[in-house]
């Protein structure tokens, strides 16, 4: 079977945002994906990279849902970016763990009605977790990262940069964001797929 080929850069400009101003690439994949790498400053080669690994939330990002935490965590890592002046955040074309956009809020429903978050998946036939990495992996190489400071709470994000030979010298979390609306949802993620919340959340 061939490997898949990576994703081929298509177009770079500069973003102004609230956080500041970063460098923004398209990359696009083998399916025709548009993945973005939003960057900040500048590193030596070898010095390890401020990163964050999002993938697409419609609802959180752009709606500010409040049945997950995807887009305070986009804003959190954006703001810490920014803040310490140089990093990349990778936002991947991954919307509902990587089911797409229609069975997400078919998930949805399936957890208005008692399912969690892992179980909604499984129903509709799909892994709890559906997400691929290669893409970011690709992504990292073409702009010269080989070792990071990871933004995550995510355990497989950790195994997958690692199994793809980033080294991670620092995890730093992404936490602190639950409401009255995604307490389950943040309880499932712990129980059922490891993430590392702080203590006492």
């Amino acid at each position: 079977m061939p490997a898949t080929p990576p994703p081929v850069f298509q177009a770079q400009s500069l973003l102004p945002t609230p956080h500041g101003v970063f460098d923004m690439q398209v990359h696009v994949d083998a399916q025709g994906q548009e993945h973005v790498a939003l960057s900040k400053g500048r590193w030596e080669e070898g010095e390890p990279v401020l990163l964050r690994l999002h993938s697409e939330c419609l609802t959180g990002d752009a709606f500010g849902s409040l049945r997950c935490d995807c887009g305070e965590q986009l804003q959190a890592a954006l703001q810490q970016i920014a803040k310490e002046g140089r990093g990349i955040l990778l936002y991947l074309r991954q919307e509902g763990r990587g089911i797409g956009l229609t069975n997400k809020i078919r998930a949805y429903a399936l957890q208005d009605q008692g399912a969690d978050t892992v179980e909604a998946n499984e129903q509709l036939g799909f892994a709890a977790d559906h997400r691929q990495y290669h893409t970011a992996l690709e992504m990292l190489r073409a702009l010269g990262v080989r070792r990071v400071r990871l933004l995550t709470n995510n355990p497989r994000k950790i195994n997958a940069l690692e199994e793809g030979g980033i080294e991670i010298c620092e995890r730093l979390p992404l936490s602190g964001y639950a409401n009255p609306y995604n307490t389950a949802y943040l309880s499932t993620k712990a129980r059922k797929l490891g993430h590392l919340f702080e203590q006492g959340e």
